[in-house]
């Protein structure tokens, strides 16, 4: 599989004006927002009379609403209209969203900057389906990874910057205001010109006829995806993750100012550091999922974020000081730098939990149907957000302190990600899979890219240990189909590990008759669906390293389901613990050491004709070699 770098993607024209629009509209949006709030808050009397606390909960509230009310169209704009047009006339929205926001700044009318908040809740409305309906179309598979990571690093980084710009610019004296008014039209202009190079991006569905009840298209929308189950839980897991990351970022005010006694600059640290966080983790994605896309590091990613929310929790009851502290006196106290690495790695952890959701929505939904399933995501999300706020304020007026709704937070997190990963086991199998090859063994794939991403196919390997399925699991680009021996089938708790995967059990003629033909017609149900599903023709494991005879099984698949056959083989397994080698497999394996390496070789598909039980097994022995 090529090895790109993801950031190469920013030289290219088919990705980086669209990340320049993209980010330069989050940078917009923050700058304007916080600015904003920053004058509302510090000079509230040149503008209002109104209480402050109010506005400061109300404006983030006119920002979301948009997202309720109109989402549900955006998403079918998008899927009828061209994405780069659609994404000029957005950008023109911007920049006239911040006129209007210029005259309110010179003019000191209040309700014209929180009529532009609204405006730019509708921009970002308007554009969210665009952007991730985008991606698919321009890159490859084993760069949409990257690509996600790319974007979402951009987004988190952009609303970072865009804070600290907002906050520094509205209170220079005397030209703040005129700084905020131009800078924030000065850069909607910018992404204009930078949309402008973005190319053409065809209309999955020009014909749909727009359906402008906002209600039921919203209906309409999350029943059509919980038609994939898959596909609906990532949407759900998407969701909970914004509920998570409101909750931890909402408390990060009065937690700098009321438990770590920080100053205005110890809260902008933190939410720096959060920031980085998850820049760095949507980053990391591409290089721990090898540039395919990994649903293993969504449980990963959950897991981290409930370990270091709890520990965040643990070390602000360590934290002691209770001087007031600016940024340097904060560095200075005692646990400080423990509750910095904590909210670092929940910003990692997201990171990893939620690039590899969006990838696999972007791949798994209906084509025609990605946006409005993004505009139903973004609704999903916004609703979540709302329930956040609720219940951070009911715990607060429960009595809970801050550190305790981390606490509370991390393990609500948990129980939600338990939940949905026993709704879809496949996201645990693969977190399995990815766990041992990056522990037990150092895995290289070979040729692994020409594995099927849609469409039936029958995968053929050599039988070599316990762990043979799961090294081909974590390189398959989707879920398998293992035909596995029945007796195996059966063992106590692996039995419910190979339900959960969809194992199909076999057992010979002799044994169970019923069972066997049962088998078959299985396989070829899965084969109808377009599913992938593996065989190993020795029928049992290897006890000497060398391949044993294939059977004839692959030929009663094929009568069946006329398919594409793809051989495989495993190299470098033989003489691990997991192998029925009959010297001393545990001094072998220790002198193997971790990270031992093995490879997985795929080799051209054979067409239906082409096949024999003779010709795979040479095939299959061609592509092992000597390395056993």
């Amino acid at each position: 599989m090529s090895q790109h770098s993801q950031f190469s993607l920013l030289g290219q024209r088919r990705f980086s004006p669209f990340f320049w629009t993209q980010f330069l509209g989050a940078f917009n949006d923050n700058v304007f927002k916080t600015a904003l709030l920053t004058i509302l808050t510090y000079d509230a009397l040149q503008w209002t009379d109104m209480d402050v606390g109010l506005l400061n909960n109300l404006i983030p509230g006119l920002f979301i609403l948009p997202f309720v009310l109109f989402s549900a169209t955006s998403g079918q704009l998008a899927d009828k209209f061209e994405k780069g047009k659609m994404a000029r006339y957005v950008k023109l929205l911007e920049i006239a969203i911040m006129c209007i926001a210029a005259v309110g700044w010179m003019q000191h009318q209040l309700w014209l900057l929180i009529a532009a908040v609204a405006g730019m809740g509708i921009h970002s409305t308007l554009f969210g389906p665009v952007k991730y309906a985008y991606l698919p179309q321009h890159l490859k598979a084993d760069e949409l990874v990257g690509g996600n990571g790319v974007i979402e690093m951009g987004t988190f980084v952009g609303i970072l910057l865009g804070e600290i710009l907002g906050a520094i610019l509205v209170v220079h004296k005397p030209w703040g205001l005129e700084m905020v008014a131009g800078g924030t039209i000065a850069i909607a202009i910018i992404g204009w010109l930078f949309s402008l190079r973005i190319p053409y991006s065809p209309a999955p569905e020009p014909e749909l006829v727009i359906n402008w009840n906002a209600a039921t298209e919203t209906v309409r929308n999350i029943s059509f995806s919980k038609q994939n189950r898959p596909v609906f839980l990532s949407l759900l897991g998407n969701s909970w993750f914004w509920f998570y990351g409101a909750i931890i970022l909402a408390q990060f005010p009065m937690y700098a100012k009321n438990y770590l006694h920080g100053d205005h600059s110890v809260f902008v640290l933190l939410l720096t550091i959060f920031s980085f966080g998850i820049g760095a983790g949507s980053l990391l994605c591409e290089r721990l999922s090898g540039h395919k896309i990994e649903i293993g590091l969504v449980p990963f990613g959950s897991i981290g974020l409930s370990l270091f929310g709890f520990d965040l929790y643990l070390s602000s009851l360590t934290y002691t000081n209770t001087v007031a502290v600016g940024l340097m006196g904060f560095l200075q106290q005692a646990g400080s730098w423990r509750i910095l690495f904590d909210i670092s790695m929940i910003g990692v952890f997201g990171g990893l939990y939620i690039v590899p959701l969006f990838a696999l929505i972007q791949t798994r939904c209906d084509p025609k149907h990605l946006s409005r399933t993004i505009a139903g995501m973004n609704i999903l999300n916004a609703i979540f957000m709302v329930v956040a706020a609720l219940a951070a304020m009911l715990m607060l007026k429960s009595g809970l302190t801050i550190p305790e709704i981390f606490l509370v937070t991390a393990i609500l997190n948990a129980i939600v990600a338990t939940y949905i990963f026993s709704l879809l086991p496949e996201f645990l199998m693969r977190f399995i899979a990815w766990l041992l090859i990056h522990t037990v063994h150092r895995v290289n794939g070979v040729n692994t890219e020409i594995l099927p991403e849609e469409g039936a196919a029958v995968l053929v390997c050599n039988h070599v240990s316990y762990m043979d399925a799961i090294v081909i699991m974590a390189y398959s680009p989707r879920p398998i189909r293992f035909v596995m021996d029945h007796r195996i089938f059966q063992i106590p708790f692996l039995s419910w590990v190979f339900r959960t995967a969809k194992a199909i059990p076999i057992a010979p003629a002799k044994e169970d008759p019923w069972l066997m033909e049962k088998s078959y017609i299985d396989i070829a149900k899965a084969l109808h669906d377009g599913e992938l599903v593996c065989i190993f023709p020795e029928g049992k494991l290897t006890a000497t390293g060398d391949m044993n005879e294939f059977k004839g099984g692959i030929m009663k698949i094929l009568e069946r389901s006329p398919v594409p056959v793809f051989p495989m083989a495993l190299r470098g397994l033989w003489g691990s613990f997991l192998t029925r080698d009959k010297g001393n497999s545990f001094g072998r394996s220790f002198r193997r050491g971790p990270f031992s390496k093995l490879e997985m070789v795929v080799g051209e598909a054979l067409q239906p004709s082409e096949v024999t039980p003779l010709v795979l097994q040479e095939k299959v022995k061609s592509l092992r070699g000597d390395w056993k």
